[in-house]
């Protein structure tokens, strides 16, 4: 029996012995593994601690490096500078000496000729003369100031235009010159044309001398108002353009102040009753140019607008009934053609 006790007593304390976690048991290892993995990233984070810190040092010892150079150069450059700077003061030292020489050379002369003078008083002797003529220059500049009369800049000859004249102005059409007058503007003299234009209810001035390089005129000859009309009668030229740029072209005659060219763009923008219908942008330039037109002609011929616009009329109409006649002609023989 105390043999078995003592035999029990023997396995429990083994068995509690097995109990005890080993060294090669699976814990163990798990701790050793973590232990491992933990002094592994202190390394890792030891070594890019290190890495990052050497390449700042490297960044930095490169930036005092190229401070270093940029100072070296900078004061390289200065220490030039004043060489050059010293090397042009000697070089000019004798330059000015050999201009001071012959200044200095005439002074003994002058010297030795005052002192073998008879005069007593050398010194006095030049000053007289200077005295009476500084006296009478202040008095000679108010009498120059008093007679000359104040400078005006020279005006430009006249273009002959005359007040109360009709004249054709190329942006705005025919106008009345109805006074010149003189301004000063900015410090300058400007004699101006006044122009009226009564039905725009606006007054225009042109500088004289402005007056060819703006393109003002007089009012056309009776011989070229009557071309104007048989311009009229032709038959229209319309471009296969777009209207854009063809509008471009007419605005231009318009704007050219030549009454022939204003005639083609009525011509060829002027629809009857029996064509189809304007656009708004047509109109606006037919009615522009129409305008210009029948002002000139009614300013040359002596006729109210209301007569001018008449007789316009008339021959636009003319030239529609040339163009229908044309078209017959033309239908006839292409009929006589398909007959044949």
């Amino acid at each position: 029996m105390a043999a078995r006790k003592k035999a029990n007593k023997k396995g429990a304390s083994t068995v509690t012995k097995k109990t005890k976690a080993p060294s090669g048991s699976t814990a163990a290892r798990k701790r050793k593994a973590a232990a491992a993995t933990a002094s592994r990233r202190t390394a890792a984070k030891a070594k890019t601690s290190r890495s990052a810190k050497a390449k700042t040092d490297k960044s930095e010892a490169k930036r005092r490096a190229a401070r270093a150079a940029s100072i070296a150069a900078a004061k390289r450059r200065a220490a030039h500078a004043a060489q050059s700077a010293e090397a042009a003061k000697h070089a000019a030292k004798p330059a000015k000496a050999e201009v001071a020489k012959p200044a200095v050379k005439p002074a003994p002369e002058v010297k030795a000729v005052r002192e073998t003078a008879p005069s007593p008083r050398p010194a006095v002797a030049p000053a007289k003369p200077i005295a009476p003529l500084a006296k009478r220059a202040p008095l000679a500049e108010p009498e120059a100031a008093v007679g000359a009369k104040p400078a005006k800049p020279v005006a430009a000859p006249r273009p002959g235009f005359k007040v109360n004249e009709f004249v054709v102005y190329p942006a705005h059409g025919v106008g009345q010159i109805v006074a010149v007058e003189d301004q000063e503007v900015a410090g300058f003299h400007l004699e101006l044309f006044v122009i009226s234009f009564a039905k725009d209810k606006m007054t225009l001035r042109v500088p004289t001398a402005k007056v060819a390089g703006v393109g003002m005129r007089k009012l056309s000859e009776p011989d070229v108002a009557r071309k104007s009309l048989e311009i009229l009668t032709g038959r229209a030229r319309i471009k296969r353009t777009m209207w854009s740029r063809r509008a471009q072209e007419y605005e231009a005659k318009i704007n050219s102040g030549d009454i022939n060219a204003i005639a083609e763009v009525v011509r060829d923008l002027y629809r009857s009753e029996a064509q189809p219908e304007q656009s708004y942008s047509e109109r606006q330039l037919y009615e522009a140019a129409l305008d210009r037109i029948m002002r000139e002609i009614a300013a040359v011929q002596k006729l109210t607008e209301i007569e001018a616009l008449k007789l316009i009329e008339s021959h636009l109409k003319r030239s529609q009934r040339r163009a229908a006649k044309a078209d017959g002609v033309e239908g006839d023989e292409a009929a006589v053609e398909e007959a044949a």
